[in-house]
């Protein structure tokens, strides 16, 4: 970016004195011109009260130079955009960079606060021998909310036997003076009876989980400073005590010693992964996966008192602070927090939450955030969002996810008329947008953009589903490469668990078909 220029310049005195300069500058110019300015009326012999007038023209000069240059780069890159897609990544890379440099350089410098402070402290322990006791005393908790909530659903269970019982006894008394008044207050006392329970153990487990994290956070910067102080790293043998299960007696643990978590008997499960490559000249290489399963398989850590901490979770703690974070689609309706994520919103509840906002918080902070973004406090909860819409969740405690975008969904979805310009397939390319912009570098959509097996869902409504999203996805991943950020690597295609194998390898199939992918040819 310089280029030499002749610089010419007539100095004035009170008498009309006028002498010719001749100076060569390099343009951009970036020394001081106040010392360019003594240095030519020293060179030249210059009148001293000429030096006002110098440095005004020197700065015109150069200011009109530049504004010429600069102007003269930046057509010169448009054009050579317009015919080279490759030299336009390359320049949209290279002023990104830039622009990343200069905000960090002049941004204000503040003090990290005690989150920063915290993630940083974690990020280090992860990535270190210390990894293993993390992992570990995080299971350790998990197991005690566990037992509460294992203890808090046998209590509510055998309430609603009695209440039940009760209940038949009434009804069979009422000939025998038991009248309708009698039965309505009864209900009322079983419904007060049953929701105090419940709320008293929720409230319950919100204590634990609470003390739970004010101790985890206080033990991870504990072992931080004792790492720093005795200059070396942690490994379980030599860690710091590590803390125990707070707020639960022995007698409660000897009582739900044996209450362990039914596992639901495992469908078959099938996967089949490609490697494909994308891009018009510069290729990005991604990995696909096509497989049957469940949100739950993505989420739910399972817990009980013979289980240990399962391998994804060693992935996950490691890129939580990364640049390789792990995103879901969750299909929702346009109600946040319904009814319809609601068996999510207990996953996430089954174990404590050390570094965000639990699930609940989130979801009424954003609900907060649609209604000024909307303009009207008085709007309903289920008018903020429309089809196509999405909300973020951020985790730490499932098990192979960081980031949940819950995609608002309609009842047409299960119809087979939808085309590339449907809501949902838009908001899609959005999800996909958004991930490319926060470091999300694997992604797992529902393929069929339904979670359950239904009637209507034939071999023929099956692949024509899937052929829309194959290539409407195979669309937003080339269109991809020109919104900069971080490169999608994994990209996950769901479907649901019961699907026939023989559905399963039809889609397995068109997926290399569409998606075109090369494989080497071998010369002997």
């Amino acid at each position: 970016m310089e280029e030499n220029e002749i610089f010419n310049i007539a100095s004035y005195s009170n008498d009309n004195y006028e002498k010719l300069i001749e100076k060569e500058l390099v343009i951009p110019y970036k020394d001081s011109i106040e010392e360019l300015a003594h240095i030519l009326i020293t060179k030249f012999e210059l009148p001293k009260y000429s030096e006002k007038t110098l440095i005004e023209n020197l700065l015109l000069f150069i200011n009109t130079k530049e504004e010429e240059f600069y102007g003269n780069y930046t057509d010169k890159n448009i054009a050579m955009s317009k015919i080279d897609t490759q030299f336009l990544e390359a320049l949209s890379k290279q002023w990104e960079k830039l622009f990343r440099y200069e905000t960090a350089e002049n941004a204000d410098k503040k003090c990290a606060s005690d989150e920063e402070l915290f993630a940083s402290a974690y990020h280090k322990l992860v990535h270190s021998p210390a990894l293993e006791t993390i992992l570990s005393v995080e299971h350790l908790y998990a197991k005690a909310v566990c037992r509460r909530t294992d203890q808090k659903d046998i209590f509510i269970q055998d309430l609603s036997e009695k209440q039940s019982e009760e209940m038949n006894k009434a009804v069979d008394n009422l000939e025998y003076g038991m009248t309708e008044f009698d039965i309505n207050e009864l209900v009322a006392k079983h419904y007060e009876d049953h929701s105090l329970l419940k709320v008293r153990y929720a409230s319950e487990l919100d204590t634990l989980k609470e003390a739970q994290r004010r101790e985890y956070r206080e033990w991870i910067m504990k072992m931080l400073e004792y790492n720093q102080e005795n200059n070396f790293l942690l490994s379980p043998a030599s860690s710091i005590k590590t803390p125990t299960s707070p707020l639960l007696s022995c007698s409660e643990e000897n009582i739900f010693l044996d209450v362990l978590h039914k596992t639901k008997e495992s469908e078959p499960f099938l996967e089949e992964s490609f490697t494909i490559h994308l891009g018009s000249q510069l290729k990005q290489m991604y990995n696909v996966r096509i497989l049957t399963g469940s949100i739950e398989d993505l989420c739910i850590i399972n817990v009980n008192e013979l289980s240990e901490p399962t391998p994804q979770l060693l992935q996950t703690a490691l890129d939580l602070y990364s640049n390789d974070l792990s995103g879901l689609v969750l299909m929702t309706d346009n109600k946040i927090g319904s009814r319809v994520t609601r068996n999510f919103q207990e996953n996430c509840l089954k174990s404590t939450e050390f570094h965000f906002s639990h699930i609940d918080a989130q979801l009424e902070e954003i609900s907060k955030l649609a209604k000024s973004i909307s303009n009207d406090s008085r709007s309903s909860n289920s008018n903020l969002l429309k089809c196509g819409d999405f909300f973020l969740t951020k985790h730490s405690n499932l098990a192979q996810v960081h980031v949940i975008f819950h995609l608002v969904a309609e009842d047409s979805l299960r119809g087979s008329e939808i085309n590339s310009r449907h809501p949902v397939i838009l908001g899609l390319r959005n999800v996909l947008k958004t991930a490319c912009s926060n470091d999300i570098t694997s992604l797992t959509i529902p393929l069929l953009l339904q979670y359950e097996i239904t009637e209507e869902m034939t071999t023929m409504w099956c692949e024509k589903r899937a052929e829309l999203v194959f290539k409407c996805m195979k669309g937003f991943m080339i269109e991809m490469t020109s919104w900069g950020g971080s490169d999608l690597k994994n990209l996950q295609f769901m479907l649901p668990t019961g699907i026939s194998s023989q559905v399963f390898h039809s889609l397995a199939d068109m997926l290399p078909r569409i998606f075109k992918i090369s494989n080497p040819k071998i010369l002997t």
